[in-house]
């Protein structure tokens, strides 16, 4: 685990007073959507818990980068989210780091994309493992102290997907499906202890998940990486618009915020009107 002070400048930082001086662990969070939410975090005043992979050099520079607000500290953790007993140390140096864990964002997933029949049942486990059940360990480590201080932000990054189906990605569906489920029961069990819980469910994000889809689903239903882009990835979205890290982080922070405190159990679109259709 690495760690690092870093004082933004005034016009880097607008903290949100709520948030102000609350920790949140973002896991997966080194690029893509969960750096996304990590900068939004940062920004409202937040000390914030990067997990992920990465070079020291590739590190530093994420940690140098985020804006922070005055006062407010960053540490970087590796833990593997695949395995519980590094999610446990995870959570408890972040623990011991700040003193409290104020916000969970479940964000690591993986993808693999390929027929039902020649699915490797590895790459089910791993994508399971990763993008399911590592919320579960997350969430049971840190509702003790939320439940103690009586308030908690829980925000799962499910996907379209954990709402409707595409072929050829049969793990990662019931991953998220299984994170939107995850989701609404943690949220009645925490309902009355000033805890929420909510799933976000992004469209397609440029991310390099995503990027790594597309020579995948090319293969896979023998089109063009062009082809792919327009006909598949975004003719789902009447957008026609890839979802942006800086609107999922804006949705991150405001269900973080108090005015957000009666939203619980929702899985909410972010994804340009697909599952409208």
């Amino acid at each position: 685990m690495s760690t690092t002070k870093t004082f933004a400048a005034d016009n880097d930082a607008r903290p949100t007073c709520e948030l102000t001086g609350k920790t949140a662990i973002i896991t997966g969070s080194t690029s893509g959507i969960g750096l996304g939410i990590a900068r939004s975090l940062a920004r409202a005043g937040m000390n914030i818990v990067l997990n992920g992979f990465g070079t020291p050099d590739e590190i530093k520079a994420t940690r140098s980068a985020l804006p922070l607000a005055r006062g407010r500290e960053t540490i970087h953790d590796p833990a593997d989210m695949s395995n519980a007993d590094e999610i446990a140390a995870m959570v408890g140096r972040a623990r011991n780091a700040f003193g409290s864990i104020d916000v969970l964002v479940n964000n690591a997933g993986i993808q693999h994309v390929e027929a039902i029949e020649t699915f490797p049942p590895e790459r089910w486990n791993a994508i399971v493992a990763i993008n399911l059940t590592a919320a579960f360990h997350t969430t049971r480590a840190v509702i003790p102290d939320m439940k103690a201080r009586s308030w908690g932000r829980i925000i799962n990054v499910a996907s379209a997907h954990g709402l409707i189906a595409s072929p050829f990605k049969s793990a990662y569906v019931a991953a998220k499906h299984g994170l939107v489920g995850l989701t609404k029961s943690v949220a009645l069990e925490t309902a009355e202890h000033g805890i929420t819980v909510n799933a976000i469910c992004p469209g397609y994000v440029l991310t390099p998940l995503v990027q790594k889809q597309i020579p995948q689903t090319a293969r896979a239903r023998g089109l063009t990486e062009d082809q792919v882009v327009r006909d598949v990835i975004l003719h789902a979205q009447p957008t026609r618009r890839f979802v942006t890290t800086e609107e999922l982080g804006a949705t991150a922070v405001f269900l973080c915020s108090e005015a957000a405190a009666s939203i619980t159990g929702a899985a909410l679109p972010v994804e340009g009107g697909w599952t409208a259709q």
